[in-house]
């Protein structure tokens, strides 16, 4: 019963976080960069302002509401460039193995020796700040685990019967990978995507954060929390309420991949049974 309440329980969050993010243009009730009033900057929480602003008067809500966009997008297409780069080493390595093994498991471990916090903050120092920087960025630091799990999947279904039937019937390369190989890995593959989608997204705040991510005006969590330092006794809801939105968008996406890790894990099913 908690495997499915935590599954549910994270589904609602990544459903909540991404209906406000889609949304945020109809439901927001003000602009989040143009309507800024320092007449009612530091105001808090009330019906007019249902999170209160912040230093400039920008509504909070309306700011958490955009900066969702901001972190979805993210943590969605950096992740997804992740999943193919991993997914394409890893299972070519495992399928010829060899010198290219060789190369993509010294190329994995160099990967995973290096924080990738600090590697993303190198490219971000080099390409600079901005949305496509950022995507690129955190697009590139993250594959080596999809490819740890591509590949050993791959070695563990190289030797099975019906790829070695695809091989005699005189399926290339290729087309086994693609049609035999790829579709057995794809559970794996998508539980550590979304277990890294949240990781996505707490690495842009962190980059927004520290100056190198997505700058202001543009709202997104991270920066906000960064212009909120200054109002922590002030105007603490200016940063109490994106710290929530990235503590929940966070906790849903690993919920979700948890429960998913545990609905396609043959064992766990066994033991729930």
């Amino acid at each position: 019963m908690s495997l499915r309440f935590n599954f549910a329980l994270g589904l609602a969050l990544v459903v909540l976080v991404v209906l406000g993010a889609v949304l945020a243009g109809l439901i927001a009730p003000y602009d989040p960069i143009m309507d800024a009033d320092l007449m009612n900057s530091e105001m808090p929480p009330s019906w007019e302002h249902w999170m209160g602003t912040d230093g400039q008067g920008r509504d909070v809500l309306s700011r958490v509401l955009y900066g969702a966009r901001v972190s979805l997008t993210v943590g969605l297409i950096s992740q997804l460039i992740n999943s193919v780069i991993g997914t394409a080493l890893g299972v070519s390595a495992g399928y010829f193995g060899g010198w290219w093994d060789d190369l993509v498991n010294g190329l994995t471990n160099v990967m995973l020796a290096i924080p990738s916090l600090v590697f993303a903050l190198a490219i971000m120092a080099v390409l600079g700040p901005g949305l496509p920087s950022l995507l690129l960025a955190l697009g590139l630091t993250n594959w080596s685990w999809t490819c740890r799990i591509a590949r050993s999947s791959t070695l563990s279904l190289k030797n099975q019967g019906f790829v070695q039937a695809a091989k005699t019937a005189g399926f290339g390369n290729f087309n086994i990978m693609r049609t035999q190989i790829l579709p057995n890995i794809l559970g794996p593959v998508l539980v550590i995507a979304t277990l890294g989608i949240g990781g996505a997204v707490l690495s842009e705040a962190a980059l927004s954060f520290l100056g190198v991510g997505i700058r202001p005006p543009q709202p997104s969590w991270g920066n906000m929390l960064s212009d909120a330092r200054e109002l922590i006794r002030t105007a603490p809801w200016a940063a109490i309420f994106p710290g929530l939105a990235i503590f929940a968008t966070v906790l849903g996406f690993n919920l979700l991949g948890d429960g998913l890790r545990d609905m396609l894990d043959p064992h766990m099913r066994t033991r729930t049974a």
